[in-house]
């Protein structure tokens, strides 16, 4: 569908949307231009299951944490677990972990010790930390920034839909804003104003698949295949052709994930 190379850095290929099919779905993202996924792992317990994806699918890589939303129900994750997961060859991002006070506003102090234990993993591995941030943009900028000035990290805001002044607080730190489906529906105009507004060279693409597939497909399953959309999208934004559009987001993901850039097949 097109020679642009993307990244999706944001799936979740274990969902159960996905098992009827899953090697069919990696197959048709590298048809479309796709040539690596970060699937994500959103509860310890079933990292097992992602890594066996990641293993079994040479464009797959992987991540995994405690999602805000997940927070109050699974064990408190540790450092020491995060880090020992960081040593498989293929696990290149701590989280998702982050604050959702739109679902789940009661666990928040259980989500922001969470948060915190992700944030003290990164620093410690160097991976870079993936965020999910809903209704929480003053503590979501608190946190990140206090952890970040007792010791720097990396960080993307994942599925980015917050916002101005949250934009501006993950900039500011360095931080990279990633664009999903959601940037593409046609009254998401402020939220395409601040992806506008970020540079270039702070900007991933993403599905979050099975979620929030973009026009056309809309209101479907999502699936990687669909990043050359949201993808389209950011071009256009940036007043770019498809292929410089994912050229520069491709240098912006291997300068953040950097082990994913390095890695290579056995021989």
């Amino acid at each position: 569908m097109t020679t642009a190379r993307i990244t999706d850095s944001h799936c979740h290929l274990d969902f159960p949307d996905f098992d009827a099919e899953r090697a069919e779905i990696v197959d048709r993202a590298v048809a479309a231009g796709v040539h690596r996924m970060v699937t994500i792992c959103t509860r310890l317990r079933l990292e097992p299951q992602v890594r066996a994806i990641a293993e079994a699918h040479a464009p797959v890589f992987y991540a995994a944490g405690t999602h805000p939303m997940s927070a109050a129900d699974e064990p408190m994750a540790t450092v020491e677990d995060l880090v020992a997961l960081a040593a498989h060859p293929k696990f290149v991002g701590i989280g998702e972990s982050g604050l959702d006070y739109h679902y789940t506003a009661d666990s928040a102090e259980r989500q922001r010790q969470s948060l915190r234990v992700h944030i003290e993993a990164a620093q410690e591995t160097g991976l870079p930390l993936i965020i999910h941030a809903r209704a929480a943009d003053e503590d979501m900028a608190t946190i990140l920034t206090e952890g970040h000035r007792h010791r720097p990290y990396a960080c993307v805001m994942h599925c980015f839909s917050s916002g101005a002044g949250l934009a501006r607080a993950a900039l500011d730190l360095g931080f990279y804003l990633s664009m999903s489906g959601i940037a593409a529906f046609p009254k998401s105009r402020e939220l395409r104003d601040i992806f506008a507004a970020a540079p270039l060279d702070r900007i991933l693409v993403e599905t979050d698949s099975p979620y929030l597939a973009p026009p056309p497909y809309r209101g479907k399953r999502n699936e990687p295949a669909y990043s050359v959309h949201t993808a389209q999208v950011g071009a256009d934004l940036f007043g770019l052709d498809l292929a410089e559009f994912a050229a520069a987001t491709e240098a912006n993901f291997d300068r953040l994930f950097a082990k994913a850039a390095a890695w290579k097949p056995a021989a």
